[in-house]
């Protein structure tokens, strides 16, 4: 598929909202699935630091 001109790449044939939206639904996927561990990690080292100074303060 050719486009002879960046506005009419950005449309794709009348279908661009449909196929960005895409794009842009699935890179917001991907990018979820990489910060969620982190941040349930985070959370989790933060629990556990805070339990082990309680038991430590007993």
């Amino acid at each position: 598929m050719s486009f002879s001109s960046f506005a009419e790449f950005l449309a794709m044939g009348s279908h661009g909202a449909y196929v960005w939206s895409a794009y842009g639904i699935s890179l917001a996927v991907l990018a979820l699935n990489v910060a969620w561990p982190i941040l349930a990690r985070r959370r989790y080292l933060q629990d556990e630091a805070r339990r082990l100074r309680r038991e430590k303060s007993k």
